[in-house]
C-alpha cells in the first residue's frame, strides 16, 4: 500500500515537472519570437550619428560639421534639413528646408519646422568650434519663402548662408553636450536650478533676437504645468495629428534603420532589453500601442512630468517671422545644449503653441498671460535635474542631407 502511494506521488511529480518544463519552454520560446521580431539581432545602424568619431568619415569641413548637427532636435523628430555645398567656395554650404518632412496637422504654418532649422545651425556652430572654424550665418540669403507657396519656396530658397572660417580662437564648452539625448520626459528630482545655472542660462539670449525666461514660483510652476498638461491632452484627442504620429512612429530595428527619424519606444524612456520586448510585442500585437493606449501613456507622462519639475523655460519672439522663428530655434538648441553641459534635462512642452484651431483657445491664454505685447512664444519647456537618462533616437545619416536644389 505504501509503495503505490509511493509511485503514484513519483508520477505526480514526474507529470508537473513536464507540465512546468513546457510552460517553460513555450515561454522561452515566446520570448525568443518577440525579441527577434523587435530587432534584438539587427545592428541600430540609425544611432549612428551619435559616435564621438561619426564625422571623421567625412574629408570636407563642412560635411564634418554636417554630421555632428544632424543630431540637433526638431519638431517630431522629422530632421527637416538638406544641405547644399557650395562647388566655388569649399568655405560656404546652404541650409535649406526638406518640404518633404514637414507635420501639417501639428505644425500647420510650418513654424516648427522653422525653428529645427535654428536647432541645426546651432549644433552646426559648436561642431565648428570644436574643430577650430567660426561658422557665420546669413538667414534667408535670397530672400524669405512666399507663403502662398510654400513648399516651392523652401526648395528653392535656402534658410541660411553658412560660411566656415578657420579661428585659432573658436572654442566652445557645450561640444560633449551634442551627444546627449536632448529630450528627457522623465520625473525630475526636487533639487531647484540654482542661481549660477538660471545666470548662466538667461545669458544666453544676449543678442539674440529672441528672449528666454526661465521661471520658477510657484504661480508659474502651476500655470505653466496646467497649459503643458492641457496642450497634451488636446492634441491626443485631435485625429489628424494622432494620424501624423502614426505614419512616423518605427516599431522594429528594421524600420528605423530605414527611415531613421520620427518616434520609437525609445520616446518613453525604454532601452536595453525591454526596447526589443517592447518592439516585438508592439508589432505581434498592435493593440498594445494603439491611438487609446499612446494618448494614455502621453497624458501620465505629462502629468508625472510637471509634478516633478524644478523650472520652467519660455522663449518668446517679438513678432513671428521666419528670421525670428529660426532665431528661436537657434537660442533653443544653445539653452537646451548648456543645460546638459550644467547636469540639467529638459523636455519641450510645445503642444499648447501649435496653430490649430482645437488649441485655439489655450493658445490664446498662455499668450495673454506670457507675451501680452504681442510676443510670439516659439517654445515652451520644462527643466531641472534627472532621475534616469533618456536613449538616443533616431538620426538620419549625414550623406542623406546633400541635395542640390
Amino acid at each position: 500500500m505504501t509503495d503505490g502511494v509511493g509511485v503514484t506521488k513519483h508520477r505526480a511529480r514526474r507529470t508537473a515537472f513536464i507540465f512546468l518544463g513546457s510552460v517553460a519552454g513555450l515561454l522561452v520560446l515566446a520570448l525568443g519570437t518577440i525579441l527577434t521580431v523587435g530587432g534584438i539581432f539587427v545592428p541600430a545602424a540609425y544611432l549612428q550619428p551619435w559616435s564621438a568619431t561619426y564625422y571623421r568619415q567625412f574629408a570636407d569641413p563642412r560635411m564634418q560639421v554636417v554630421a555632428q548637427a544632424v543630431l540637433a532636435p526638431s519638431g517630431h523628430n522629422m530632421q527637416p534639413w538638406t544641405v547644399h555645398l557650395d562647388k566655388t567656395d569649399a568655405r560656404v554650404l546652404y541650409l535649406y528646408t526638406d518640404p518633404t518632412r514637414l507635420t501639417p496637422a501639428v505644425d500647420p504654418l510650418a513654424r516648427q519646422t522653422l525653428v529645427s532649422q535654428g536647432t541645426f545651425l546651432a549644433y552646426l556652430q559648436v561642431a565648428a568650434e570644436h574643430l577650430g572654424y567660426s561658422a557665420t550665418f546669413a538667414l534667408f540669403p535670397n530672400g524669405s519663402y512666399d507663403e502662398n507657396n510654400l513648399k516651392k519656396s523652401m526648395s528653392e530658397l535656402p534658410v541660411a548662408r553658412v560660411t566656415l572660417a578657420k579661428d585659432s580662437d573658436a572654442k566652445t564648452d557645450d561640444y560633449a553636450s551634442l551627444f546627449l539625448s536632448d529630450t528627457n520626459r522623465s520625473p525630475y528630482t526636487s533639487a531647484p536650478l540654482t542661481a549660477a545655472q538660471t545666470s548662466d542660462l538667461s545669458d544666453l539670449a544676449d543678442g539674440s533676437a529672441a528672449t528666454l525666461s526661465i521661471l520658477s514660483d510657484k504661480r508659474d510652476m502651476t500655470t505653466l504645468g496646467n497649459f503643458g498638461k492641457q496642450g497634451t491632452l488636446i492634441e491626443t484627442q485631435y485625429e489628424a495629428a494622432t494620424k501624423e504620429s502614426d505614419a512616423v512612429f518605427h516599431s522594429t530595428e528594421q524600420a528605423k534603420n530605414t527611415a531613421r527619424s520620427g518616434f520609437a519606444v525609445e520616446g518613453q524612456g525604454t532601452s536595453g532589453f525591454m526596447k526589443y520586448f517592447l518592439q516585438g510585442l508592439i508589432t505581434l500585437v498592435p493593440s498594445v500601442n494603439d491611438d487609446a493606449a499612446g494618448a494614455k501613456n502621453a497624458i501620465a507622462l505629462t502629468a508625472a512630468g510637471v509634478d516633478h519639475t524644478a523650472a520652467y523655460g519660455l522663449i518668446s519672439t517679438p513678432a513671428n517671422t521666419r528670421t525670428e522663428q529660426v532665431e528661436a530655434g537657434i537660442l533653443y538648441a544653445q539653452f537646451s545644449l548648456r543645460a546638459r553641459t550644467l547636469g540639467l534635462v529638459m523636455q519641450p512642452l510645445s503642444q499648447v503653441l501649435q496653430e490649430y484651431p482645437t488649441m485655439a483657445a489655450p493658445y490664446a491664454a498662455i499668450h495673454a498671460q506670457y507675451a501680452p505685447d504681442g510676443q510670439t512664444i516659439q517654445m515652451l519647456v520644462r527643466m531641472g535635474t534627472a532621475t534616469t537618462q533618456y536613449p538616443e533616437s533616431m538620426r538620419r545619416d549625414a550623406s542623406a542631407l546633400v541635395h542640390k536644389p
